[in-house]
């Protein structure tokens, strides 16, 4: 027979199981209300691309990314397009598209090239205000495959959950990981990771994908493309260089404005010359430095002047550098107007006449109302997102928002630089030699500029057949390409053959 002390040793033993478990329960229930889930919005939609109707399934919303232990750590925002009635759907490409910044949403990209719908813009002059005409997009890359427009975390719906801080995702190599993540993570979910699979990324979103690749592909996930538009693979001040890969640009803005004298009516010819110059004659004088006699800087002074329309004066005191910032607003200053960084052929007001520096790039002040505007008319009223959520178009947004630059050097690249993904590219390329990379550069990008994308081409150390699996196109509009419509036509085009001849 038990004794009083030892049923109080029970009792207690039990009091004590009980608070356990509703300690454990309470703990449960706080982990669930940490950690909201995942929200999609369905919806139908189509595109008529060719004349031909495409019929869509449209997602919008969050995806919840795991970590290697299973453990939730973000909701990812993403829209998906899915072809309607495809019988082998697990096999048609798909596209994973995304825009830059560091860190931006997709918004640009979605309606302003890729995705079902595009709104119409006053290309390169500022478009009136709402209502903005939003239509049928005809040059949609949905014809030939399904399309992933991606918001990174922080960005539109994007937004950490469980243990996770903004810090684990902002960042060179942090932002790879986790679209690599989120990109193997889908692809199982929808059954698609035997389908063809491309990267399209512009601006940081190529600098992004330099690394991307490798990451998927040493994952075992290889790609049959990537789409490079407004690249960039190098981010680093290299002194005398740095005013070289801008050159060309400054020639072909200072070409499109009709500020040159006997002036060449073919751009593509004129930019050879260019080249040339910058390669054979400029660079030769910039690397003499003071070693320059004064009259071999009169004679290039000359030179520089006859490639831009700045005068010989203007380039003999800026010492033959001058610095994108200060084309800005010299080209134009008598007009009173400054040109745009991400597309030159776009012009603002200069309200100092004596400013050294430009203070706004006209080509976002004309371009950020419109696309947001029409961009969340659509996303909350025809992808029927909810209108309870926030859509945030950039990180910057947000509190402590800050980008760690470091990346861990490539140790099979030797011309690893301090911020530079190149390496990861050409070791991608080389231990893959089917992979195809598709780069779109505008003439008239000050932002990234074609002439350093060639350059870092020219350094990668590739072999002569894997660096043929590069494939440049060049559009005579800026770093946006697609808001010029007849370059639009072309970046499509450019993008479905590439697409086609990588899937078969």
């Amino acid at each position: 027979m038990r004794t009083t002390k030892q049923y109080l040793v029970i009792a207690f033993g039990l009091l004590l199981f009980a608070i356990n478990s509703v300690a454990q329960e309470t703990q449960k229930k706080e982990q669930n209300q940490e950690i909201p889930n995942a929200e999609v919005f369905n919806s139908e939609q189509t595109v008529i691309v060719d004349g031909v109707t495409v019929n869509l399934d449209a997602e919008a919303g969050t995806f919840m990314l795991r970590n290697d232990d299973n453990e939730p750590i973000a909701l990812f925002g993403y829209t998906y397009y899915q072809k309607k009635g495809q019988k082998e759907n697990s096999e048609r490409p798909i596209v994973f598209a995304f825009n830059g910044g560091p860190l931006s949403a997709s918004v640009p990209l979605h309606v302003g090239a890729l995705g079902p719908r595009r709104v119409i813009l006053n290309d390169p002059n500022y478009t009136k205000a709402a209502p903005y005409l939003i239509t049928n997009n005809d040059y949609s890359i949905l014809d030939v495959a399904d399309l992933v427009m991606i918001d990174p975390v922080g960005t539109g719906l994007s937004k950490i959950v469980g243990k996770s801080e903004y810090k684990d995702f902002w960042g060179v190599d942090q932002d790879i990981k986790s679209i690599g993540m989120f990109i193997e993570q889908f692809l199982i979910h929808k059954a698609k990771m035997n389908a063809p699979k491309y990267l399209l990324g512009e601006s940081y979103g190529t600098f992004r994908n330099a690394g991307l690749v490798k990451y998927l592909q040493d994952k075992g996930i290889a790609m049959n493309g990537v789409i490079m538009v407004s690249t960039i693979f190098e981010i680093s001040d290299k002194g005398d260089f740095s005013y070289l890969i801008f050159f060309p640009t400054f020639a072909a803005t200072s070409w499109y404005h009709d500020k040159l004298a006997d002036k060449n009516p073919d751009l593509e010819s004129f930019l050879e010359e260019v080249r040339n110059f910058t390669e054979n004659e400029y660079a030769p004088a910039l690397y003499k430095g003071d070693r320059l006699t004064k009259a071999e800087k009169e004679a290039l002074s000359e030179k520089l002047s006859k490639y831009t329309g700045l005068s010989k004066t203007y380039w003999f005191n800026a010492d033959l550098r001058v610095d994108v910032g200060e084309y800005f607003v010299e080209l134009m200053r008598d007009e009173g107007k400054s040109v745009g960084r991400l597309d030159s052929r776009y012009t603002g007001v200069n309200q100092d006449l004596l400013a050294q520096y430009g203070e706004y790039d006209p080509m976002m002040k004309a371009l950020i109302p419109p696309y947001i505007a029409a961009f969340k008319d659509y996303f909350y009223n025809d992808l029927k997102v909810s209108k309870d959520l926030s859509y945030l178009v950039m990180a910057s947004g947000r509190k402590g928002f800050k980008w760690d630059w470091r990346h861990k050097p490539n140790i099979h690249f030797n011309a690893q630089t301090s911020i530079s993904t190149a390496g990861d590219l050409a070791t991608a390329m080389s231990q893959n030699p089917n992979l195809k990379v598709l780069i779109l550069n505008g003439y008239f990008d000050l932002a990234t500029p074609f002439y350093a994308v060639e350059q870092s081409i020219d350094h990668m150390g590739l072999q002569p057949d894997i660096k043929k699996n590069i494939i440049m196109k060049y559009y005579q509009a800026g770093h946006m390409m697609y808001t010029h419509e007849p370059s639009l036509k072309e970046f499509k085009a450019d993008i479905k053959d590439f697409i086609l001849s990588t899937s078969e």
